[in-house]
C-alpha cells in the first residue's frame, strides 16, 4: 500500500495537501519462492534425461554417464527428486546408481535443500541429510541453498573440508512453458573461503519425458 504523502506548490500563497489512495483490489506482490514451487510442482510424476554441462575434472565419471531426474513424490511440504546415475560395471555391463535423492521442503522461514544418500540395501550413507536453507527471496527460476551449520559439522567430522563453504542450486521452468525444466548445481569458490573453485551443473529437459525409473534406494 502506497503511503500518503503531502506536496507544496509552488505559488507562494497556496500550500495543498494530497494523499494517494491505493487501488482497494489490487493483488499483492508474487513470492518468488511460491513461484518457484508451483514450477517445480509442475513436473510432478514426470522424469527427465540429462545433461552434464559443467567441466571439473573431479566429475568425468558424469561426462558420458545416462542421467534421469524424476519428481516422484509431491506434497504440499516437500518434493522428493531421485537422481539416477548409469554407470559402467568391470563386466561391461550398465549399472545404475540409485542412491541420491534431491528433498526439497518448505520452512517457516523459506525453502530447504538436502541430499538423501543411501546404499542399495536402503540404509543411510555416513554422509547424508546435508544441504541448507535460503538465505533471501531467489527468484522465480532459480533457488540458492548456502550449506547449514548440520552440513558443516558432518563434513568437518568426515573430513570433506571444502565443502564446508557448498552453495547449491536448484532451478526449475514449468511443464508446458517455453524452455521448461530442471537443473541442479554445485558451486563454491575461493572468495566465498574454498581453497579451490568447485562447479558442478546438470540440467535436465522437460521438453520430452522419459520412462520413470525405479525407486531410490531406500525409497521402495
Amino acid at each position: 500500500m502506497r503511503r500518503p504523502f503531502a506536496y507544496i506548490a509552488l505559488a507562494p500563497t497556496l500550500i495543498g495537501l494530497t494523499a494517494c489512495q491505493a487501488e482497494p483490489n489490487a493483488a499483492p506482490d508474487p513470492n518468488p519462492q511460491d513461484q518457484f514451487w508451483e514450477a517445480l510442482s509442475s513436473h510432478c510424476g514426470s522424469a527427465y534425461a540429462g545433461k552434464f554441462v559443467s567441466s571439473d575434472a573431479a566429475d568425468a565419471n558424469f561426462a558420458g554417464a545416462e542421467l534421469i531426474a524424476h519428481v516422484a513424490q509431491c506434497s504440499e511440504e516437500r518434493i522428493a527428486i531421485p537422481f539416477h546415475v548409469s554407470t559402467m560395471g568391470e563386466d561391461d555391463k550398465v549399472n545404475w546408481d540409485r542412491s541420491r535423492t534431491w528433498l526439497i521442503t518448505r520452512t517457516e522461514a523459506g525453502l530447504r535443500l538436502k541430499h538423501d544418500h543411501r546404499h542399495e540395501d536402503g540404509s543411510e550413507d555416513e554422509v547424508t541429510q546435508y544441504g541448507g536453507d535460503t538465505a533471501d527471496e531467489g527468484s522465480a527460476r532459480k533457488q540458492d541453498f548456502p550449506v547449514d551449520a548440520f552440513s558443516i559439522e558432518l563434513f568437518e567430522r568426515v573430513g570433506y573440508t571444502a565443502s564446508v563453504t557448498n552453495v547449491w542450486s536448484f532451478e526449475a521452468v514449468a511443464a508446458g512453458s517455453e524452455g521448461a525444466g530442471l537443473a541442479y548445481q554445485l558451486e563454491r569458490t575461493v572468495e566465498g573461503g574454498a581453497p579451490e573453485p568447485r562447479f558442478f551443473r546438470v540440467e535436465f529437459d522437460a521438453s520430452e519425458e522419459v520412462k520413470a525409473p525405479p525407486a531410490a534406494w531406500g525409497w521402495e
